[in-house]
C-alpha cells in the first residue's frame, strides 16, 4: 500500500466523485464499498484491486465507520493529504447537511401531522432493522473462530455481554466493548500488566461526560467515532442511553426518528450523531457532534493510512476485534429491546412485525422498508390513526 500513483488526481475530480458517492450512497457500508470499488478500481483504475481489498480489511480492524475510513483512504491514495480533506467533506458533508435539515423538521416541537405520522411509521421498523443488521454480521464473525472450541465459547460470551449491556447499561456499553476486546487480547497475549496500565484511558472521558453540556456531547460523539466496533448500527446503543435517559436531549420517539433518518439518507450512517447534537444544542451542536465523530477517521487515515497493510497483519488488532466485534454484534441485537419498547401504539407493533418479515424473510432493503413504513404511517395519520407524541 505504499506505492504512489503515477500522477495525482485533481482535487476537482475528487470533490465531484466523492460528493457523488456521498449523495447516492444509499444502503450503508456495503453500498459505499461497492461504489468506491466501481470508481477507483473498475472505471478509473486508480487503485489495484488487491490494494483496495487490503484497505477494506484494515478499515474493518479500526474502530469507527469503516466505509468512511475507506473513502478517506482512497482519496488519500489518489490525491494526497488535500484529497483526504476534499474527498472526506464530499463524502460526509451531504449526509450531515441532510440530517440537520431533517432534524429541524422531524424533531421540532410541532411538526405537521403527516411528518409525525411518517416518523411514527418509520420508527416502528427500527428495531427490526437492528436485528437484520446484526444477523448480517453474525455469520462472518462466527467464521473467524471456526475450528477452535474455546474461542467459540468466548465468542458466545462476548455476544451475550454486548446484548445484555445494550439492553441495560446504556451509556456504559462502551466499557463492555472495550473490556471484551481487551479480555480477548489478554488471553491471547498474556499482557495483563498492560491491560491494567491503560485502564485510566476510559475513566478520564467518562469523568468528563459526567459534567454534562458540551463535554457530554463531545464524549457521546467520540464514542461513536472512535470506540464503536461492528458496523454502523452499533452507534445506536452507544447514543441512546445518553441522548434519551441520561441527558434528556430527546425523547425515545425522537431518537427513533433520528435513527430512521440516518438509515434512509445516503452517506455514512454515523451522520446520525448530528441529529443527536442538534437535539442537544441546535445546529451548532449538530455540527460539533459530526466533527468529533468523524475526526478520528481522518486522523487514522492521515497518520496511519500508509501503514494499513501492517495493521491488516497486526495480530493484536485482530485479537482485540475478536472480542470487541462479537460484543458489538450482541449490542446491536440488544439495542432492539429498548427500541421496540419505545413504541406506543398497537399499529406500530404491527408494522414492526411486518418489517421484520420483510427484512429477515423477504430480504427487502432497509431503505425501502423504512420508506414504506413511513408512508404507511403518514397515510394512517391523515386517516385519523392515533399518533404517539
Amino acid at each position: 500500500m505504499n506505492a504512489e500513483p503515477a500522477e495525482r488526481i485533481g482535487l476537482g475530480t475528487v470533490a465531484r466523485e466523492w460528493t457523488r458517492i456521498g449523495l447516492t450512497g444509499f444502503g450503508g457500508p456495503p453500498a459505499h464499498i461497492a461504489l468506491l470499488r466501481r470508481l477507483v478500481v473498475d472505471e478509473r483504475r486508480w487503485i489495484e484491486p488487491r490494494e483496495l481489498e487490503q484497505a477494506i480489511s484494515a478499515c474493518n480492524l479500526l474502530p469507527g465507520p469503516a466505509s468512511t475510513q475507506l473513502a478517506l483512504f482512497c482519496a488519500q491514495r489518489v490525491a494526497g493529504t488535500a484529497g483526504v480533506l476534499v474527498g472526506g467533506l464530499g463524502f460526509i458533508g451531504p449526509a450531515v447537511v441532510m440530517m440537520l435539515i431533517l432534524s429541524a423538521l422531524f424533531l421540532s416541537s410541532s411538526p405537521p401531522l403527516w411528518v409525525r405520522g411518517a416518523g411514527a411509521g418509520a420508527r416502528s421498523a427500527v428495531a427490526a432493522v437492528a436485528v437484520a443488521a446484526a444477523m448480517g454480521l453474525l455469520k462472518p464473525s462466527w467464521s473467524r473462530v471456526a475450528g477452535d472450541g474455546l474461542r467459540r465459547a468466548r465468542w458466545v460470551v462476548y455476544v451475550l455481554m454486548g446484548g445484555a449491556a445494550a439492553a441495560t447499561l446504556g451509556p456504559y456499553l462502551v466499557l463492555v466493548l472495550l473490556a471484551a476486546g481487551l479480555i480477548e487480547l489478554t488471553i491471547s497475549s498474556r499482557m495483563r500488566a498492560r491491560l491494567q496500565s491503560h485502564a485510566w484511558t476510559v475513566a478520564l472521558p467518562l469523568a468528563a461526560a459526567a459534567v454534562g453540556g458540551i463535554p457530554a456531547l463531545i464524549w457521546v460523539a467520540f464514542k461513536v467515532g472512535a470506540l464503536s466496533y461492528g458496523g454502523g448500527f452499533v452507534i445506536v446503543p452507544l447514543m441512546q442511553g445518553d441522548a434519551v435517559h441520561t441527558y434528556h436531549w430527546m425523547t425515545s420517539a425522537q431518537f427513533l426518528n433520528a435513527v430512521a433518518l440516518g438509515q434512509v439518507t445516503p452517506g455514512p450512517v454515523v451522520a446520525t450523531v448530528a441529529a443527536v447534537g442538534y437535539a442537544a444544542h441546535g445546529v451548532g451542536g449538530g455540527l460539533l457532534a459530526a466533527l468529533v465523530a468523524f475526526l478520528p477517521s481522518f486522523l487514522f487515515v492521515l497518520i496511519g493510512g500508509r501503514h494499513f497493510d501492517r495493521l491488516r497483519h497486526n495480530w493484536r488488532a485482530q485479537r482485540f476485534l475478536d472480542g470487541a466485534g462479537p460484543a458489538a454484534i450482541g449490542a446491536i441485537f440488544g439495542s432492539a429491546i429498548p427500541l421496540a419498547a419505545a413504541l406506543d401504539e398497537a399499529w406500530q407493533f404491527g408494522l414492526l412485525a411486518a418489517a421484520a418479515v420483510a427484512l429477515l424473510v423477504g430480504r427487502l432493503g432497509v431503505v425501502t422498508t423504512l420508506v414504506a413504513t413511513g408512508v404507511i404511517g403518514a397515510i394512517g395519520a391523515l386517516a385519523g390513526a392515533p399518533i404517539p407524541h
